[in-house]
């Protein structure tokens, strides 16, 4: 523990002295990339692709052991009316991903991908965040701590996804914290809320952020305040994976306000993550701008559960095969571009 002994700290550490890209492993892909069999630039987003694989795994662009990991946690602000939806749904939803059903299963057989689901104490919702703090400051670094246990086992590449009722209502909160406009700017439709029931959602947002304003300049304390229990496992798994040389693929709009607490506390704690999709829910391309990032798909979804992550895996896979399947000129007798002049 760092000399405080605060929850927070040793996570505050890790911020400030985040490994970098491999820049030699990043020459030799370019290298590499400018002997293939194909015009430079030819394959487009695919090699700059290649090249991040390559800056944050230290090696040749490879995918072997891809893995998505849902996070699942309720949420106290359901009792505001926010959702159409139950928060027993959460639980619901980790069976039915357990049993195979879901959407990201399949996505899952489809493009070969990994997959676990944690279950982050579902029958103990947070703090309704319109009232008081969504976790202690322990309880939210335990949970920060518990996401980074999580990539653990050998993973090549991490999609980080989530399930949990009531959540883009915490998302809202999360990006009008970070980065202020308006409630209604931030608030979306989410499981369907309209009506009544997205303007106590909007409700919800506002007076959250003003119970809070006081103690919002600090990231961790957006975090635990107005956060909750799969975010911060998310943060901490996507911490982890920098630290353990591990490129990720961000979700939706709820995983990307996780993704969100971290860039705020170090600018470059992104650096090792790609943006999977662009979702439906109308605040994530102004959060995604605010990040600094290009989504791979906008396919109009807005489900969570990992779907946009994996789906942007199989894009992922098919760049690292590109990379390292083509010939080169060398090797395909193909004659390359005439470089005497």
């Amino acid at each position: 523990m760092s000399a405080s002994g605060l929850p927070f700290d040793d996570f505050r550490d890790l911020l400030r002295n985040l490994p970098g890209p491999d820049s030699a492993a990043v020459a030799a892909a370019r290298a590499r990339d400018g002997q293939l069999t194909k015009p430079p630039g030819a394959l487009g987003r695919l090699e700059e692709i290649a090249f991040w694989l390559a800056a944050w795994t230290g090696r040749p662009p490879a995918v072997t052991r891809p893995l998505v990991a849902i996070f699942a946690g309720n949420h106290g602000v359901t009792a505001q009316g926010v959702t159409p939806f139950p928060s027993s749904v959460t639980a619901q939803m980790v069976e039915n991903f357990a049993a195979g059903g879901a959407a990201i299963n399949q996505i899952c057989v489809a493009y070969d991908l990994g997959l676990k689901v944690f279950d982050l104490a579902l029958e103990y919702p947070t703090g309704d965040i319109t009232q008081e703090a969504a976790l202690s400051e322990r309880d939210c670094a335990a949970t920060m701590a518990f996401g980074m246990e999580a990539v653990a086992g050998g993973t090549d590449l991490l999609c980080i996804g989530e399930m949990g009722i009531g959540n883009t209502t915490i998302a809202a909160a999360i990006n009008l914290a970070l980065y202020g406009g308006t409630a209604a700017e931030w608030v979306g439709p989410g499981t369907g809320a309209e009506g009544e029931i997205l303007a106590r959602k909007i409700a919800a947002v506002e007076k959250a952020v003003a119970l809070n304003r006081g103690h919002l300049s600090d990231p961790l304390e957006v975090l635990r305040r107005l956060g909750g229990r799969e975010i911060a496992a998310m943060a901490g798994a996507i911490l982890a994976a920098r630290m353990q040389k591990i490129p990720v693929i961000i979700d939706g709009y709820v995983a990307t306000s996780a993704a969100a607490i971290l860039k705020a506390a170090n600018p470059a704690a992104l650096d090792h993550c790609l943006i999977g999709h662009v979702s439906a829910e109308p605040g994530h391309m102004k959060a995604i701008d605010r990040l600094g990032k290009t989504p791979l798909l906008a396919l109009g979804m807005r489900l969570g559960e990992g779907t946009g992550a994996a789906l942007a895996a199989g894009i992922v896979k098919a760049a690292a095969a590109c990379h390292s399947g083509m010939a080169t000129f060398a090797q395909a007798g193909v004659s390359n571009k005439d470089r005497s002049d």
